[in-house]
């Protein structure tokens, strides 16, 4: 547990400048003046800090948790989630079982203090019934005795949950276990009260205390729940909300004094089952958190006495440290070449990133691993081509995992930027609608991106592929998705991130195609309620701002703007300017408002669809194109705004009939000098109301 403590208290130690006069690159690169006393102070003091802690704290999806997860049964990873129980992709998923429990031990009581420790969890996930009128059998969380014994439940399946024993009159755990169960088929022998409800069990799978959700959990929707148990009160609490319907939640809570019913130290972990009925069950997220327990008399002396070691072994390795930077730099001086520079630049610029620090950011790669993965990057393995590189799909070994990995040519000035940006700000970033990040790597003559891989690849594939056509569904789905990514961009991260390149071709799909937005390269971070910032124009053509075109200003308008022009790719089925024969160019955000104002929005419908639609959707989601992809950034709505519309929760806005005419006034301020121009530069001409 100390090994978990240590993680947590040194990530948040890094962010601080004392911190800094750890790392070795600076070590390396310091005057020969010896260093302070001073110093040695600070990092026995920190060391001291760490040492002490005792709390198990972790969150998964990180790469430090998955790696201490480990699969029983039928459980496994699979893009970035936990597969309790078979899926559709196996033979059968009858009498299914399967589990996962987190490697470290939870001191849930101390028995030479008394003392019971207060935890909390939050985790979501999805049980999908594949549309069935009855499915089986649920899901759990559980505490049990450490370390787990999974072959301890051989006859577990069905309603047995993965964790409890049907054979016998009392259906009871073959070991210590408190568990929380969402159950989706009622088993009147174990007192089940209903189809769909959840309950609090202790030793047995007959619950202590239950409740009724009067409403189906099978519907693959995404449940949230947190699981908490405070140890002044003894009270063990439950509350299970649907991420889509905040307004549907439950809750129950148990009174129970967890030492009369486990040991010390408790495994803690998932459990699922399926039995003659099935469905699948899979866990999206998991973050776990419980309190101190021991004295803290005894952890100071015992973390004083390892932290005067270390700093012994710490002394020993600066003389080491000073030997070998002269080393270091006679070789340096014999062998310098301007490769070499260019790669340890880039080294430490993003070393020294606070991003990289954090121990939830991307990991490094050794080159080998990721050209083992993809095969040496063998062209049947070759996914696609972007502007700075290409795209591989590849496996790595450790933990077996299936990736997408982006090699970016070095000779390209603007793709060492897009590298660097990549990963100090998607690295940092922690959503269900975001690509995920897991590492990179520089090395010989490229630069490597390791992302997760999105096995339906990207929107526009499926909105101009021939063979294959969206369905409406999953089309206004995707547009929720990319909204969710950009609320969290714009307003829910502890910055405004402005993504600058959001289109169909970066919106990746999972395999339930759920959007996911990627390619962060030509991001940039600002403060909330900044000034928009005066970059290099980038993009793509037909997706830009007008404002943005002129000034050069990348803006959160300048965002929901693309966004305007996706979400009517989406419900036409047509590219954002098309060329026609004998004709101009034909605009798809003109062509719509024309179509808008004569009362014909359906008309725009993608045909391959043959009127298959929500009509009702259809037309929110063109008017909802149409108010953010307006010409005059300050009439658009805020993303936020997009989503209550489309989610109707608020009412359609009022357009005007005929498409506005932005007349451009020349920007006041230094013209030498874009950062000093006023962004106000549109006014609106031919505005008809309704």
């Amino acid at each position: 547990m100390w090994g978990v403590g240590f993680g947590v208290t040194l990530g948040s130690l890094m962010n601080n400048q004392t911190a800094i006069l750890l790392r070795p690159s600076m070590i390396l690169s310091s005057s020969r003046t010896p260093l302070p006393p001073r110093i040695f102070v600070v990092v026995l003091f920190q060391l001291v800090c760490i040492m002490i802690t005792d709390a198990l704290t972790f969150s998964y999806p990180s790469s430090d948790a998955a790696d201490s997860i480990t699969p029983f049964g039928n459980a496994y990873f699979l893009d970035g989630e936990i597969q309790l129980t078979k899926n559709v992709a196996d033979s059968s998923i009858l009498n299914s079982t399967g589990s996962v429990v987190y490697d470290e031990p939870v001191l849930l009581w101390d028995k030479a203090s008394g003392k019971l420790a207060d935890f909390n969890t939050n985790f979501s996930f999805i049980i999908d019934g594949m549309n069935r009128n009855i499915s089986a059998d649920g899901i759990t969380f559980f505490l049990s005795s450490y370390p787990y014994d999974n072959a301890s439940a051989r006859d577990s399946n069905g309603g047995a949950l993965g964790l409890f024993n049907r054979s016998g009159a009392n259906w009871t755990a073959p070991k210590q276990i408190v568990a929380v169960e969402f159950d989706t088929f009622e088993n009147p022998e174990y007192n089940d009260s209903s189809a769909n409800h959840m309950g609090i069990d202790i030793n047995r799978i007959i619950s202590v205390a239950h409740r009724d959700l009067n409403t189906s959990i099978r519907e693959n929707s995404i449940l949230d729940a947190s699981i908490s148990y405070n140890s002044s009160t003894e009270n063990l609490t439950v509350f299970l909300s649907n991420s889509t319907d905040p307004r549907r939640n439950w809750s129950i809570s148990y009174v129970v004094n967890l030492r009369d019913y486990l040991p010390e130290e408790v495994a803690v972990g998932f459990s699922a089952a399926t039995g003659n009925q099935t469905e699948t069950h899979k866990i999206l997220s998991w973050n776990f958190s419980s309190t101190d327990l021991r004295p803290r008399t005894k952890k100071f002396a015992l973390g004083l006495g390892l932290a005067i070691a270390a700093v012994v072994l710490l002394a020993c390795g600066f003389c080491f440290v000073w030997f070998m930077r002269k080393y270091i730099c006679k070789k340096a001086s014999r062998e310098k070449e301007e490769d070499d520079e260019e790669e340890e630049d880039m080294t430490i610029d993003i070393l020294v990133s606070d991003a990289v620090k954090r121990a939830a950011g991307p990991k490094r790669f050794p080159y080998s691993v990721l050209a083992n993965a993809t095969n040496n990057f063998a062209a049947e393995g070759k996914l696609g081509q972007g502007g700075f590189g290409e795209v591989y799909v590849g496996v790595l070994h450790d933990p077996q995992l299936e990736v997408a990995i982006k090699k970016i040519s070095r000779d390209s000035q603007q793709g060492r930027k897009e590298y660097i940006s990549e990963i100090t700000i998607i690295g940092q970033l922690r959503h269900r609608n975001l690509v995920q990040l897991i590492g990179y790597c520089h090395k010989k003559d490229d630069l490597l991106l390791v992302y997760e891989y999105m096995p339906n690849r990207s929107l526009d594939y499926h909105l101009y592929n021939k063979d294959r056509l969206l369905a409406w569904p999953e089309r206004y789905k995707i547009a929720l998705g990319l909204a969710s990514a950009l609320l969290y961009l714009h307003e829910e991260w502890e910055q405004c991130v402005i993504h600058r390149d959001v289109k169909p071709s970066n919106v990746m799909l999972d395999s339930e195609f759920n959007a996911k937005l990627g390619d962060f390269g030509l991001a940039r971070l600002v403060d909330h309620d900044c000034d928009p910032l005066t970059t290099v124009l980038m993009g793509t053509r037909g997706y830009v701002a007008p404002e943005y075109s002129n000034t050069g200003k990348a803006s959160k308008e300048s965002d929901v703007y693309s966004f305007g022009v996706v979400i009517l790719e989406i419900a036409c089925g047509r590219k954002p300017v098309e060329a026609r024969k004998k004709k101009k160019e034909v605009s798809l955000v003109e062509w719509v408002w024309e179509l808008y104002g004569k009362g014909m929005c359906l008309a725009a419908a993608d045909r391959r669809l043959n009127l298959n639609f929500d009509k009702q959707q259809l037309q929110r989601l063109m008017t909802v194109g149409l108010w953010c992809a307006h010409p005059a950034y300050n009439f658009r709505p805020s993303i936020r705004q997009a989503i209550h519309v489309l989610k109707c929760d608020a009412p359609l806005p009022n357009l005007p009939h005929k498409m506005p005419i932005p007349i451009y006034h020349p920007p006041t301020g230094d013209l030498y000098n874009l950062a000093s121009t006023s962004l106000d530069m549109y006014s609106l001409t031919s505005i008809s109301g309704r």
